[in-house]
């Protein structure tokens, strides 16, 4: 197990194949189906896939992606975060989604703040953006209470997104 970071609440590692249950879970939540997107995960199999062409990639191309979140006295998984590349995008931005019963507690706020950090020393980065849907209140409030700035719109997968960016102080 590779742990990213830990925060007062949280430890945050690369996801290993064990977790695939948890992903068939996370990606099913109404909210992320809402606000990301349907990834079509519905089986251990699929979860298997979407962490081996994900995360999984994500690690051995850039040494970065998106990671488990867990609670620190529990090790119950609550959701994800983490840095990843898109093609899309001209820098890499920054992922999350929760599971429904562990939204509003400040986890993803945490997470998000260790995991920034992390990333941005660790692999010298300058700059971080992230996108989200204009109707997606919470992750726009997020992006911004963690000090990301609106840099403007983007059309991402067929959807117009608010653009954010963070740069280190």
């Amino acid at each position: 197990m590779k742990v990213v970071c830990e925060t007062e609440r949280l430890i945050v590692r690369q996801f290993e194949y064990s977790d695939a249950e948890f992903i068939v879970q996370l990606l099913n939540e109404e909210s992320f189906i809402r606000y990301i997107a349907d990834k079509n995960v519905r089986t251990i199999e699929d979860a298997c896939n979407y962490l081996t062409q994900g995360p999984m990639a994500s690690y051995d191309m850039y040494g970065f992606g998106l990671s488990m979140v867990c609670l620190k006295e529990t090790q119950t998984p609550i959701g994800m975060c983490g840095v990843l590349k898109r093609p899309e995008l001209d820098l890499p931005d920054l992922g999350y989604a929760f599971l429904s019963q562990y939204t509003g507690q400040g986890y993803a706020s945490e997470a998000a703040i260790g995991v920034l950090n992390h990333t941005l020393i660790t692999y010298s980065l300058d700059s971080v953006l992230a996108v989200t849907l204009p109707a997606n209140t919470r992750s726009n409030r997020l992006l911004s209470r963690v000090g990301f700035s609106i840099k403007g719109d983007v059309m991402l997968y067929g959807s117009p997104n608010t653009l954010y960016e963070f740069l280190p102080k």
